[in-house]
């Protein structure tokens, strides 16, 4: 019986066990169980529930549950297909590669119609392709297309906004469903939700689309471009703040934020957020709510606040004194702050999950941004604080070169968009990422000239290469046929002479034929004859006949001696990215003129190395002919004294660096310094029709006699365009001089490489 009772129990005991166990949550809820009242069952906790989260935000600062800003998947499906269509473009299905084949990569714009007004901002862009070495006027040579209608602004609240698009579009002949056309945008959507919709069907376009989201992006054929402002300069841009010489120490502030603070809507829950890791000292994180019409409607208890703590701090300081800047997304995900962190080399620290970085086909972010997420703002402190100074650095280099090759100008901006999408249609002959992401810059390394490293002037101290121990001598000669003059007879000597000359190439720049062979003396090195076009930008024409890295660029006047050749050689071989010669000069700011002076007179600072006698790197002479555009190579040909010029514009704005001047004897001071004229049909006059800039005023009276102050009033009205074209003076002063060991020591001559240098 014991024994029973003793198993019935247990039997008992087993099954409330298992009851328990499987079937609790139920009884939990039992006013058995509870002594009170069944309460009704809890959902996962809200982010406003007080009683079981910690607080650390006002409620109303929080995203609700159901924001009607916050669309769902099949709402965002919606607003892609209205954009997009059924089709997922990629450039084998949508984009016509034959277009290209015959006349290459010619970007036509759409003329603009009567009565149709265009931002100044989408004036900029067409500007900038109107100015390319790639724009065309006849559509039939064209691979891409770009419309005449303003498609930057498509919030349909905004002034801006154009109209019935899709009717006018369809209207256009060109436009073939859109294929091979190029659409740029800066603004999309609107109120509340800011979709991508461009109001328009923009079939098989590409977008160049700022505030682009991963979603919608089509790799490898759309393009996202930087937010800008409508201030923005047109070319040139100021340069970055981080300088070549200057190692930041360290800032004041380790992170920082400045900017409006959205009250409600798309974009409300990362900014209201910010405050939160505001501490006061090394990080600042302000905010205003005084934006907006009805902002006062929506005013939080934080507001007041918030905006007297907002305009105690100067923007610009802040950027100046902080290491990293907090780049948030706004109403859409783009920013203006992204490109003036950029600037400031304060390295930005993104806030803006799901969009897709400008240009992000070819930069690698990663080493100029630090990537975070919104959802693990609280997190951001402790993660830039880990950073190590050594990358911090690094970081701050990489804004710099990035803000300089790529986002300083529209012209840039444009220009990057056009190449990438350049790139796309010969990936056999594409730049690499290396290239994009290392000085000077994917806009400036033209794949068509090479993709190895070694024959670019710009990667041999990196990589180890080293330029080639040769050098092709290019004289330029203008005399009379028939006969040659005595000093190109002794400057041939002289350059043949040299252990470094691996031939010598003569550009014959007149009207009638060369002499015949047998009156050109005999050198032990190949002499190549080449007619000319009578142009004074032929002679950085990328000739097939120069196969050695170093070019010896020489007017047939210039007086050298070998002893002069081999030492320049040798001290270009190791500045190779530079133009290394003897006659210089140098350019100044005449301040009651208001504008830049020139001079040739001897002083302690050099800028231009004259081309008559100089070295520099083969590769200048394709970006020269291939990557300036017709317009300056025609404004060389127009002026009798600007080719050098340029050329110097051209290496400072590619390098930042100035030139480097060698030892040089006193004679060549004024020998150089002209330059003879073919006296059958004078060689850089201006072509028929075509009228020579007016000269300044007065002629400096350093030089003498009507004709030398017509070529230095040229000289510095070239120099003045040259800096309108490129929007800043590109040019580097420098007072280095570099001799020989020993050169003008009291020592024995047996002990000098160069002793007659000094004669």
């Amino acid at each position: 019986m014991q024994t029973r009772k003793k198993y019935i129990f247990l039997t008992f005991l087993a099954s409330w066990l298992l009851l328990l166990f499987f079937g609790g949550d139920q009884l939990r809820h039992l006013a058995f169980f509870s002594g009170r009242k069944a309460e009704a069952r809890r959902n996962w906790p809200h982010w406003t529930d007080r009683s079981l989260l910690k607080s650390f935000a006002d409620p109303e600062e929080l995203q609700r549950d159901g924001d009607p800003s916050l669309l769902s998947p099949r709402q965002r499906r919606a607003a892609w297909l209205s954009v997009y269509g059924s089709s997922r473009c990629r450039m084998e299905t949508c984009f016509d590669f034959s277009r290209c084949e015959r006349h290459g990569f010619k970007v036509f714009t759409y003329p603009q119609e009567r009565g149709q007004p265009i931002s100044e901002t989408y004036g900029k862009i067409l500007s900038s392709i109107e100015r390319s070495r790639y724009h065309t006027l006849n559509p039939e040579e064209a691979c891409l297309f770009i419309l005449s209608i303003d498609t930057l602004d498509r919030d349909h609240l905004s002034g801006q906004y154009v109209r019935n698009v899709d009717e006018k579009i369809r209207g256009f002949p060109l436009w073939n469903g859109g294929r091979n056309h190029l659409i740029f945008n800066l603004y999309s959507g609107t109120w509340p939700s800011y979709t991508g919709d461009l109001g328009f069907d923009i079939g098989q376009a590409m977008l160049a689309k700022a505030s682009f989201d991963t979603e919608s992006f089509r790799p490898g054929f759309d393009v996202s471009i930087p937010l800008f402002s409508k201030d923005h300069p047109q070319r040139g841009g100021a340069r970055g703040w981080l300088y070549h010489d200057s190692v930041p120490p360290k800032k004041k502030y380790l992170l920082v934020f400045k900017g409006k603070r959205y009250l409600t809507g798309i974009g409300s829950g990362t900014r209201n957020a910010l405050h939160h890791i505001h501490n006061g000292k090394d990080i600042i994180s302000l905010t205003t709510c005084k934006h907006g019409k009805d902002w006062e409607k929506h005013k939080d208890t934080r507001c007041d606040k918030d905006n007297v703590d907002y305009e105690r701090f100067d923007y610009q300081e802040l950027l100046h004194n902080s290491t990293f800047c907090i780049v948030p997304r706004g109403r859409r995900l783009g920013s203006f702050r992204f490109l003036e962190a950029l600037q400031a080399a304060c390295i930005p620290v993104l806030l803006s999950d799901g969009w897709e970085l400008p240009f992000a086909e070819a930069i690698d972010w990663g080493k100029a941004a630090v990537m975070g997420s919104e959802r693990l703002l609280l997190q951001i402190p402790s993660a830039v604080r880990c950073i190590h100074p050594e990358r911090v650095l690094a970081f701050q280099q990489q804004t710099q070169v990035l803000w300089d090759a790529y986002f300083s100008s529209v012209d840039k901006i444009v220009h990057t968009t056009l190449e990438i999408i350049k790139d796309r249609l010969s990936p056999y002959r594409s730049r690499s990422r290396f290239l994009w992401n290392s000085l000077p810059g994917g806009l400036l390394v033209l794949p068509d000239f090479s993709t190895y490293l070694g024959d670019f002037p710009f990667y041999y101290l990196q990589h180890g290469y080293s330029p080639s121990k040769k050098f092709t001598a290019l004289i330029r000669a203008v005399s009379q046929a028939g006969s040659l003059s005595q000093p190109i007879l002794r400057l041939i000597r002289a350059v043949s002479g040299s252990q470094y000359c691996a031939q010598i190439v003569v550009l014959w720049s007149c009207e009638k034929p060369p002499p015949p062979s047998g009156k050109w003396p005999q050198t032990t090195v190949p002499l190549t004859i080449i007619q000319g076009r009578r142009k004074l930008s032929d002679r950085f024409f990328p000739f097939e006949a120069i196969h050695t890295d170093a070019v010896l660029s020489l007017n047939e006047d210039t007086s050298l001696s070998t002893s002069e050749v081999d030492f320049a050689f040798l001290a270009w071989r190791s500045f190779p990215e530079r133009i290394v010669g003897f006659p210089t000069q140098s350019h100044f700011w005449d301040p009651e003129q208001g504008r830049w002076g020139y001079t040739s007179k001897w002083t302690n600072e050099l800028s231009i190395v004259l081309t008559a006698a100089a070295f520099y790197h083969r590769y200048y002479h394709s970006l020269f002919t291939e990557y300036l555009p017709v317009g300056l190579r025609e404004l060389v040909d127009g002026l009798a004294a600007c080719e050098d010029i340029l050329m110097n514009v051209l290496v400072a704005a590619v390098t930042k660096l100035p030139p480097i001047k060698v030892t040089q004897r006193k004679q060549h001071k004024e020998v150089v310094a002209q330059q003879a004229e073919c006296r059958d049909g004078a060689a850089g006059t201006p072509p028929p029709g075509q009228r020579s800039p007016s000269a300044p005023h007065s002629a400096p009276a350093e030089v003498k006699g009507t004709a030398g102050s017509r070529r230095f009033s040229q000289r510095q009205d070239c120099l003045n365009q040259l800096a309108d074209w490129f929007g800043h003076m590109p040019l580097m002063s420098s007072q280095l001089r570099l001799d020989p060991v020993l050169f003008k020591d009291q020592v024995s001559v047996l002990r000098k490489k160069y002793p007659s240098l000094e004669k």
